[in-house]
């Protein structure tokens, strides 16, 4: 049996999908409050995130909304599910051990290593500011 929190973000969920029946709400408790994990149809992954995350952070508010009025703290965390291993989105309430592995979009990292993305406009733009630094002025 669904509680109220996972009733009121699956019916505003399935409100924007085109996959309704593909909507899944689990819910965990711990000691740092409530976690609701999202599941949707690879299609409707885009929908649910919005643009820049601007519909994920608004399901955020107001699960905490919804929290104020419980005395709960909620967290979402919506799960890319379209066969890629490992990459999910997840709230930034969350504390740094839950997220260790992501990178600033709020993906995990499926590498270990550190990735340089350096360009040669930047190597080039860093030794002419270095250049600057040596100059008596």
């Amino acid at each position: 049996m669904s509680t109220i929190d996972q009733q009121f973000i699956e019916y505003i969920v399935k409100s924007v999908v085109g996959h309704p029946d593909d909507v899944v709400v689990e819910r965990v408790i711990d000691e740092k409050g409530v976690l609701l994990t999202l599941t949707v149809n690879p299609e409707d992954l885009g929908r649910v995130i919005g643009k820049r995350g601007v519909t994920a952070q608004s399901l955020r508010t107001l699960l905490r909304a919804l929290g104020t009025k419980n005395d709960a703290r909620y967290n979402l965390k919506i799960v890319n599910n379209d066969g890629q291993t490992g990459a999910s989105f997840s709230s930034e309430d969350r504390d740094s051990s839950v997220d260790s592995g992501q990178n600033n979009e709020g993906v995990e990292s499926s590498t270990e290593e550190p990735v340089d993305n350096t360009s040669d406009y930047t190597k080039k733009t860093r030794q002419e500011l270095a250049e600057l630094d040596d100059l008596d002025i």
